[in-house]
């Protein structure tokens, strides 16, 4: 037999390795999950302690998830910004990063530190330290009680907002850098942490925070850069490794009586509607011009003037994806009965990851209260996000959509940028990739290259100039409900095909084993 990452052979040596491997692997399968380190740490002499060190941090690595979904940081709200980036400080100085500093943008700053064990290789590792805002009225619990909760066919999970998007994984990592300093190890690779608090804005200001002189010098010395995530497959397990990501905008359509030069200036009663004309309805008109008559795809002049077709190698991914995937899962966990058009499965993954998008985010118009309140509103807002592919970029789309709206006779529209970033890509051969499929593959997890992810996270700040390193997400563990109620991350899996916290703790550990030992 060929010895390999995932069967590293049968000589002496190996047949010790997977002793200790075995070791690793039962220590975290009582919750039914088993997870198998790798060669890499198995070797180093280190798994024993820093396993004992995972399990007695258990208590406070469920602790400072607890505490960080308490001291919430929205961007959209402007609420307690300065706050969660102090707090953000905090966590990297007590994970043992040095030169912790707080990096000022034309927005609100992001946070920068180092790692530097003397290692030969460097990681980089991207946080966000800002979450969506959120309504307790639609929750089960307060959404910053962080509450445990029993959930059933999972096993214990914390309910919050950032549970899974994004302080849960994150604060895994953390976890697993408090663990290897009480087994009284050093990281494997140096760490260069950048942070931002405006992910969820869209992240307008963060290439200011990257392209710092020193920050960027440092992000230079890195193999690649990751984000923690924890998206198994509740169903499989499996995971989806993803080679970039769709791009964004963000912004508002804006209709006011006063700029159209008709309608109220102001809200004035309905009964005015016989002979005053209505800015809702005119932006409800120039909304109605930018998608086809089924709102499914994007009729912006232009807009598909430099998307790129998904090539033969992309589309073999996708069709493995959908083999190895859930639909039924998926479904469930969207809540939703059909793809668009009716698709089937593959198909609808061939125009999740291929096909730009324009969507509403919102509609704001006169009032929205309980009952009714007889007025022609005086001014209508429309929050739309648009996903991009490659080759489109932010700056061409924007213009793009000034031109479209002018030529249809809306020049009065106004169009407020509120964020955004372009696609991202990295090549399947980067070492950051193939340290992934190594950790997946050996804790037994079934994964797929995957073109792109349909969501969005400013990795071109990382792959493009001046940059220029291979980015991605990395993580064991499950969480769901980003963006909406009742958000949730396991911490005691029940459910085999799903790590819990440690578990998710020790895959962070090997991860940055594999990237250090990688050819």
């Amino acid at each position: 037999m060929v010895p390999t990452a995932a069967n590293p052979g049968t000589d002496a040596t190996t047949r010790l390795d997977r002793r200790v491997l075995l070791t690793g692997a039962a220590a975290l399968g009582a919750a039914g999950f088993v997870f198998r380190p790798g060669p890499a740490l198995a070797r180093s002499g280190d798994l024993a302690a820093i396993t004992a060190a995972v399990a007695e941090g258990k208590a406070a690595s469920i602790a400072r998830i607890q505490e960080w979904i308490r001291r919430p940081a929205i961007a959209a709200e402007n609420r307690d910004m300065e706050a969660g980036a102090d707090y953000m400080m905090a966590l990297a100085r007590d994970a043992g990063f040095t030169g912790v500093e707080k990096v000022p943008t034309d927005g609100h700053p992001g946070v920068f530190g180092v790692m530097d064990v003397g290692a030969p290789r460097t990681l980089g590792v991207y946080f966000m330290y800002d979450v969506k805002q959120f309504d307790p009225a639609e929750w089960s619990s307060p959404p910053l009680e962080a509450a445990l909760v029993d959930k059933p066919g999972f096993g214990r999970v914390i309910v919050g907002r950032g549970a899974i998007n994004q302080k849960g994984p994150e604060a895994n990592f953390l976890a697993a850098l408090h663990a290897l300093r009480a087994a009284g190890k050093t990281p494997p690779v140096n760490l260069v942490l950048v942070c931002e608090g405006e992910e969820e804005i869209g992240s307008p200001h963060f290439r200011q925070v990257v392209t710092r002189p020193h920050v960027l010098a440092a992000l230079r010395r890195c193999e690649g850069v990751f984000i923690p995530t924890a998206w198994q497959s509740p169903t499989t397990g499996a995971v989806q490794i993803n080679l970039g990501a769709k791009g964004i905008i963000e912004c508002e359509l804006v209709v006011s009586g006063e700029r159209w030069g008709r309608g109220p200036a102001g809200d004035i009663h309905s009964s005015q509607k016989a002979n005053v004309d209505s800015p809702a309805w005119r932006l409800v008109a120039a909304l109605s011009t930018l998608v086809t008559a089924d709102g499914n795809t994007a009729a912006i002049d232009g807009w598909f003037e430099h998307v790129r077709d998904l090539t033969p190698r992309q589309r073999e991914l996708i069709a493995a994806s959908a083999a190895a995937g859930n639909e039924a899962d998926a479904m469930r966990a969207l809540g939703v009965k059909a793809w668009i058009d009716d698709l089937p499965w593959e198909e609808s993954l061939v125009r999740l990851a291929s096909q730009p998008t324009v969507n509403i985010e919102g509609l704001v118009s006169g009032y929205t209260g309980p009952g009714g309140k007889t007025v022609l509103p005086g001014r209508g807002v429309a929050k739309l996000d648009f996903r991009l592919v490659p080759d489109q970029t932010v700056e061409d789309c924007l213009a793009k959509l000034r031109a479209h709206l002018d030529s249809r006779g809306f020049p009065d529209v106004e169009i407020n940028f509120t964020g955004g970033y372009n696609p991202t890509e990295t090549a399947g051969d980067a070492r950051i990739i193939r340290a992934q499929q190594a950790v997946y593959d050996r804790a037994g997890i079934h994964n797929t290259l995957y073109p792109r992810l349909a969501g969005s996270w400013p990795g071109c700040v990382f792959t493009d100039a001046p940059v220029s390193l291979p980015a991605g997400q990395f993580g064991l563990g499950h969480g769901s409900g980003a963006h909406a109620p009742n958000e949730y991350l396991v911490v005691d899996s029940t459910n085999p095909a799903v790590a819990g916290i440690e578990a998710a703790t020790l895959g962070f550990v090997d991860f940055m084993y594999e990237m250090a030992a990688v050819s």
